[in-house]
């Protein structure tokens, strides 16, 4: 078959909806915890929020018609996932509404509009009310002198619709539309979107602040009467556009633009059910959004509220049960970590291990006499990062330290130059990687004048260096001495530092340059494999596949007969199971508690595996315009660890989903099999090996 034929890929987009459908099966799923349903619920309105932002303001504003490998143009994407959308969000909201708020109510935890409360509740509210919301609520009439005022990025508003008593009288009631007059009230942002009020039993009874705006809406335009009002909340265009090529600074460059993304043209319009027809109409003109950019909902706007909520410390019941980090079973004689990454190289499995001997092995650098120079790229950290404050307080220790910090990372890069400013003022040299490219990669180099010669310790990852992440992520962190590797680190932070252009590398594959060209021969050495009659297998975890040579190289290895099993936690543009094309291939994802994160790529080659760690995912911008690393694990300790960190994550019944051959994902038939939680069995064998190694001191 033609492998350019469209029936054998999976539209990017729609591929994506699928992963965010499988993120809301877990809200619907009875067998979690309520609070963690609510969780998902809330996770999956973020994503669509992020993914309007981005990936609908682009093809809205896209003039390419050519269509993608599935055979759709942009116009015709917008088109298709407008309609997946439409029954996604109503699906949120019969889960939110049928489903998560009659199980709040059995446990007690009750959201209540104002009719519902108590007299004493009531007093608690119009109080609350009088004392706090009503000093800091601006209403804003529009009219002649007064236009529709810019609605901000993701705000919710109340959309009111008013008439004067003397119009209203003289006026039959279906022609007040003609009378009518409009407001806007921004529901506040400096004050608790969730408001407990006090009850006199054991129960929890909040109310949304815009209930209680609504229910004293009238105190707001007195002289008038309230006809109609609606909830509203616009998601606007909040992609960065960046001129690298001409801006003489490219921190102020990016500040400039972040500001802008309140300002973004609109690319959807959340509204509650019910609002009439004249004053949608205006929305729609004021807004320019057609019909179809209009999303009515049955409930409350904005959805990702929940996401603090379901961590207060009165639903601790209703939560999964805390799983706390083990130590790293390498690190478990509180010695040196130089001592022990000069023994034997060390493995570690984020969040079932700590993170903190990453941020140790930072400041354990920064404190060493030893240690000449610490060298690093960062992505996103968090907003109270030790390692940054260890960068810094090994600066101040006289060390040679330069970090490379990325400005463009989506939606951290106010975060991010905050960070890159403190660092400077601190006397450490921050770069801000190169043109046209996001420095992706996970890397720290610390450079130490030992005994016998200066030696490079290295930490890489297939995660970022942020300890708050690294809780709720898993990744697979390196740390290693082995020369080869040193010698690439040090070559790598030359390209990203000053003007050096390598191809020839020992260890480390680098993107743009080398990464592909890595894959496609391993994948090509597979098929030559299989082609010989030898063992040829491609075991493969990853976030996202949409690169169409890779998919191609791929569907070619498996025709030799080469048995391919990815694990994709949300993109994946390849189909399975296609007879003559991929019947050798299974894609599969996993939903969990964590956010499946790590990158690993296994190649059997011939009975010797091949075991890659990598920062990049199988995707055209990954490859070609992300500066990513991938590196081999030749431990044969490590090899086998990872290894098997695959083969139960594969095995997994009760998290993991199966796609079909035309991208359906569906959890497989667990009859008559043990039950495998994959997430559960890396956090016990991660606590049985720290166990082993902790009595032997």
């Amino acid at each position: 078959m033609n492998l350019q034929n469209p029936a054998i890929y999976t539209n990017r987009e729609l591929s994506w909806l699928s992963f965010n459908e499988r993120v809301l099966e877990e809200a619907q799923d009875k067998t979690n915890p309520l609070m963690e349903r609510l969780k998902f619920l809330a996770i999956t309105a973020s994503n669509l929020d992020e993914y309007f932002m981005i990936r609908v303001a682009a093809m809205m504003q896209s003039q390419n018609t050519n269509p993608d490998p599935s055979g759709l143009t942009p116009s015709a994407q917008v088109e298709v996932i407008s309609v997946r959308i439409h029954d996604m969000m109503t699906t949120q909201y019969s889960c939110f509404t049928r489903g998560l708020l009659p199980a709040m109510e059995k446990e007690g935890v009750f959201f209540l509009s104002y009719d519902k409360l108590s007299e004493i509740q009531k007093t608690y509210v119009d109080n609350y009310f009088n004392n706090v919301i009503y000093q800091v609520i601006t209403p804003m009439a529009i009219d002649q002198s007064r236009p529709f005022p810019t609605i901000n990025n993701l705000r919710v508003y109340i959309f009111i619709e008013l008439i004067t008593p003397e119009s209203e009288a003289e006026s039959a009631e279906e022609d007040h539309a003609s009378d009518a007059k409009y407001a806007i009230v921004q529901v506040p942002t400096v004050v608790p979107r969730i408001v407990k009020v006090p009850t006199d039993n054991n129960e929890h009874h909040y109310i949304l602040l815009e209930n209680i705006i609504l229910a004293h809406i009238n105190r707001l335009f007195q002289g008038h009467n309230v006809t109609q009002t609606a909830l509203l909340r616009v998601t606007r265009n909040s992609d960065l556009i960046i001129d690298e090529e001409d801006t003489e600074d490219l921190l102020d460059e990016v500040s400039r633009s972040i500001k802008g993304r309140r300002w973004g043209d609109p690319v959807r319009i959340e509204i509650t059910k019910g609002i009439g027809a004249h004053a949608r109409g205006l929305l729609e003109r004021v807004l320019q959004l057609t019909t179809d950019k209009i999303y009515e909902v049955s409930g409350p706007l904005d959805l990702t509220m929940f996401m603090k909520f379901v961590s207060l410390p009165e639903f601790d019941l209703l939560r999964n049960k805390k799983i706390n980090p083990s130590p790293v079973p390498a690190f478990a004689n509180q010695g040196s970590m130089f001592d022990i990454i000069r023994r034997k190289d060390v493995l570690v499995h984020h969040p079932y291990m700590s993170f903190d001997c990453v941020v140790q092995f930072v400041q354990e650098a920064a404190e060493d006499p030893k240690v000449l120079a610490i060298k690093q790229t960062l992505y996103r950290v968090s907003g109270d990062s030790p390692i940054i404050n260890a960068l810094i307080q090994a600066a101040e220790n006289g060390k040679q330290v330069s970090v490379l910090v990325e400005l463009k990372a989506r939606f951290d890069e106010e975060n991010n130059i905050n960070w890159a400013k403190l660092l400077e003022k601190s006397g450490v040299h921050v770069i801000y990687g190169l043109t046209g490219l996001k420095t992706h990669c996970k890397i720290c180099l610390v450079v130490r004048q030992e005994d016998d010669a200066i030696r490079r310790y290295m930490h890489l990852g297939t995660g970022n260096y942020n300890e708050a992440t690294a809780k709720i992520y898993t990744d697979l962190g390196y740390f290693t001495c082995r020369e080869t590797f040193g010698q690439d680190a040090s070559i790598l932070f030359n390209v990203l530092t000053g003007y050096s252009k390598v191809t020839d590398w020992q260890r480390l594959s680098v993107a743009p340059s080398t990464l592909r060209t890595t894959i496609l021969q391993r994948i090509e050495t597979e098929r030559q494999n299989a082609l010989d009659g030898k063992p040829a297998v491609i075991t493969a975890k990853m976030n996202a596949l949409s690169d169409m040579e890779l998919m191609q190289a791929l569907y070619k290895a498996s025709q030799a007969g080469v048995k391919i099993r990815l694990l994709v936690r949300g993109i994946c543009c390849l189909k399975p199971g296609i007879e003559g094309i991929s019947e050798n291939i299974t894609v599969s994802s996993i939903v969990d508690r964590y956010l499946e994160h790590s990158r690993i790529s296994i190649f059997e080659n011939g009975g010797n595996p091949k075991v890659y760690l990598a920062s990049a995912d199988w995707m055209r911008r990954n490859l070609n315009r992300r500066v990513e690393i991938m590196f081999p694990i030749e431990d044969p300790d490590l090899k086998q660890e990872i290894i098997s960190i695959m083969e139960i994550s594969l095995a997994d019944n009760i998290k993991r989903r199966e796609a079909d051959s035309e991208s359906v994902y569906r959890k497989p038939n667990r009859r008559g099999k043990t039950s495998v939680h994959s997430q559960l069995e890396h956090h016990r064998r991660v606590e049985d090996s720290y166990a082993a190694v902790k009595t032997q001191y």
